[in-house]
């Protein structure tokens, strides 16, 4: 059953990365048309990234590498197969970091009636193009729906498990 629950640890850990990224790409959105932020300087367009920990090796050589234990009861079964990090690795973590663009990254916009237009009549907008955020939310919003499946797959696989 610990399987199991890994398979939750990792589709949690994703579901909050995603939420993460959705909560900083509908900031972008609603802040496109912003001179100012809440503090009163230039709202800078947020970014999520998804990391890796540099101590942890990829995946693919976490598998090859793994202390695998079989246990049959009978020999033609397949049994099951624990795999253990031998670093103690997490495998099930999904690290983000958030940047910001730098405040020189901007759009300007001819609007002399602007409260924030500069002697010429531009104002100075944040760099957020809504197509490409909207493209992000999707991906996002489509990956954390991946991760709820990835959830009721692994509760109906135990519920099924309890059954035999």
């Amino acid at each position: 059953m610990s399987g199991i629950f890994t398979s939750f640890r990792i589709s949690a850990s994703g579901m909050s990365a995603q939420r993460q990224r959705m909560d900083a790409v509908s900031s972008n959105i609603a802040n496109a048309e912003t001179t100012r932020g809440p503090d009163g300087t230039f709202y800078k367009r947020r970014r999520v990234f998804f990391d890796e920990d540099p101590s942890v090796r990829v995946f693919n050589e976490e598998l090859r590498q793994a202390s695998i234990r079989m246990a049959q009861t009978n020999p033609r079964h397949l049994g099951q197969k624990k795999i253990k990090s031998d670093k103690g690795a997490d495998l099930s973590k999904v690290q983000t970091s958030e940047q910001r663009d730098p405040e020189t990254k901007f759009k300007l916009v001819y609007d002399p009636g602007h409260r924030d237009a500069d002697e010429n009549g531009y104002v100075k907008l944040p760099d957020i193009n809504i197509m490409g955020e909207m493209v992000d939310m999707m991906v996002a919003s489509r990956a954390y729906e991946a991760n709820i499946v990835s959830i009721e797959a692994s509760k109906n696989m135990a519920k099924k498990a309890l059954d035999i």
